[in-house]
């Protein structure tokens, strides 16, 4: 990944900008997830988890909205920090 931050804009609910820090991207089942952090720290540190579609050069951010493909995904992500643990 770069060094430098990449910062992801988004609308949340009530037209609002929110912007993400790019924390990782993960592939699950041949689907790419985004891992996003909130760039402002009043949001808490929560990984936020988005799905990742390619439109033609352009990546599409779109929420999870699948309970349990959630729930596969965040399980993937906190066995990846397991691992990292052990190491």
């Amino acid at each position: 990944m770069a060094d430098e931050d990449q910062i992801i804009e988004t609308l949340d609910e009530n037209g609002n900008v929110i912007k993400f820090e790019l924390y990782d991207i993960v592939e699950v089942d041949e689907q790419e997830y985004a891992l996003l952090l909130p760039v402002e720290e009043e949001e808490g540190n929560e990984v936020i988890l988005m799905r990742l579609t390619k439109d033609g050069e352009d990546y599409l951010f779109e929420t999870i909205d699948d309970d349990a493909e959630f729930e596969k995904v965040a399980a993937y992500v906190e066995n990846m920090d397991d691992e990292e643990d052990e190491e």
